[in-house]
């Protein structure tokens, strides 16, 4: 009885002790939780330049309630989802924190890149935005709010908080402004040209622009028939893509590069107006009977730098703008090429999906293999800027080759505007038999875009892959009333490429 008793008093030591253990356990847990979740843990070995300086004055920290909102309230996921969600979140996150604080170079990483709202909702979590924000329609919003909030109800998988509050966790004091000093080019140390290009047979020119010391080169396209449309066993092919039919398509001029900051400066420079507002955006003024670009807000090129990256921003209206422009400035018929030419030029004489060669799914991260060890892409990087290649921003003409026509960047870098509405049925709507010179519907309310741009993958910068203008998303985000009709605020992956008719302009005398 006495070796029972004895027997029956250890369970409750043992029970006590590992009570105690699991105590401390939790209680550990618990404050290093605590302690690595504050704000002097998260700053002290976070990498990213100014992060808590720009914080502090952002409206997060610096309010009129005086409420502070904690950098892991938007960089993790709030507790009410459960722990586990919420500690695996912030390990892998601490962990690449550490990561880049003990292995990279701050110097060496691109933060501009990081905080673009593709890459930012990465790591800023949309439930932790909706949790502290739970009233979409306070008393003092406005009406352009309430109906950015309703969009948003009604879309939650097109757009995110970071659509239209890109940096509100970060001041950024460029943000919402008028860019005043935008455009100004000092053109007294280079050659003015005081004439344009004078073009008496069809080869390539070099076409000037009088009055800058701005050239761009001209290719000459010459004519023929190919087939439009991808074949119905491409890969990543759309629907809108047929159904295939036979165009012919006369000779043209086109531009061997997208249009470039330094082209596109010169039209801003000497038709707009610094002091003009939105609102008076439509009248004419006396500067050939063009008026230009109001100023833009904040930096249109994203801080990637101008020169001869191809331009940016600019909406479809701005870019015929331009075109009449430059008409009126060399005396010739330049415009945005139509859907066919655009086509019938990204091919250069080739029938497959790509001008360069190559089945899209080798160049696409599908499949075990290209997941495991990643696509081959030595040919496709030779003459494409796109999301594999690009440091996450548009490059300059010598990065890639040209095509068979000796054109550069038809498939990627920028996506570019078409002078035809969209359609997507319209190749079905075409007469019977090799339709000539076709140039869209007649009316629409959208824009036909074509070729991938930086931030596409391969499947998109196929020949024949087709898209469109979304005005209305593009604009989302622009602050000012009515929204611009020169500059989109939510699209920077479109630009745009001139052709050139070859007419009684241009030593045609057919």
């Amino acid at each position: 009885m006495g070796r029972k008793l004895k027997f029956l008093k250890k369970p409750p030591v043992i029970f006590v002790g590992a009570i105690g253990i699991v105590s401390l356990l939790f209680f550990s847990f618990d404050r290093a939780m605590i302690y690595t979740s504050s704000d002097s843990f998260c700053m002290s070995c976070h990498v990213h330049p100014h992060a808590e300086i720009k914080w502090k004055l952002s409206t997060h920290s610096n309010n009129q309630t005086g409420v502070v909102v904690h950098c892991t309230e938007c960089h993790l996921p709030p507790k009410e989802e459960g722990l586990p969600a919420y500690t695996w979140a912030k390990t892998k996150q601490g962990f690449k924190d550490l990561y880049g604080y003990v292995a990279k170079d701050p110097e060496e990483i691109d933060w501009e890149a990081k905080r673009a709202p593709e890459k930012a909702r990465h790591f800023t979590y949309e439930s932790s935005c909706v949790k502290c924000h739970s009233n979409l329609y306070p008393a003092m919003l406005s009406d352009e709010g309430s109906e950015a909030h309703l969009n948003y109800e009604m879309n939650p998988a097109g757009r995110t908080c970071l659509t239209c509050h890109p940096r509100i966790g970060h001041y950024d004091p460029e943000a919402n402004q008028v860019n005043t000093d935008f455009g100004l080019i000092d053109f007294s140390e280079k050659e003015i040209f005081t004439e344009a290009e004078t073009v008496q047979e069809f080869s390539d020119f070099t076409e000037k622009i009088s009055g800058t010391s701005v050239s761009f080169v001209m290719k000459a396209i010459p004519g023929g028939t190919f087939i439009m449309g991808s074949h119905p066993r491409e890969p990543y092919r759309s629907p809108d893509e047929g159904p295939r039919r036979e165009v012919e398509i006369r000779p043209f001029f086109m531009a061997e590069v997208e249009v470039t900051w330094d082209e596109y400066l010169a039209f801003f420079n000497e038709t707009g107006s610094q002091g003009r507002k939105e609102g008076e955006a439509n009248q004419q003024d006396d500067v050939d009977g063009i008026t230009g670009a109001t100023p833009p807000w904040g930096a249109p090129d994203q801080g990637w730098g101008k020169g001869s990256r191809p331009a940016i921003t600019m909406t479809h209206h701005a870019a015929m703008t331009y075109c009449r422009w430059l008409s009126l400035k060399t005396g010739k018929s330049y415009r945005l090429p139509t859907e066919a030419e655009w086509e019938y030029a990204a091919r250069g004489g080739t029938q497959g999906a790509y001008f360069f060669g190559g089945n899209p799914e080798d160049y696409e991260r599908d499949g075990f293999m290209n997941k495991l060890f990643g696509p081959d892409t030595t040919v496709i990087n030779s003459y494409a800027v796109y999301q594999e290649n690009s440091p996450d921003r548009t490059q300059e003409p010598s990065f890639v080759k040209a095509n068979p026509f000796g054109l550069k960047n038809m498939s990627g870098n920028v996506a570019e505007f078409c002078i035809d509405y969209y359609d997507p049925q319209v190749y079905g709507k075409y007469p019977a038999g090799t339709v000539k010179n076709p140039r869209g519907p007649r009316n629409g309310t959208e824009h036909v875009i074509r070729g991938g741009s930086f931030m596409n993958s391969a499947r998109h910068l196929r020949s024949a892959a087709r898209s469109y203008t979304q005005t209305r998303e593009w604009l989302l985000t622009d602050p000012q009333i009515p929204k611009s009709i020169w500059w989109y605020s939510d699209c920077k992956e479109v630009g745009f490429r001139v052709v050139c008719e070859y007419d009684e302009k241009t030593g045609n005398t057919k």
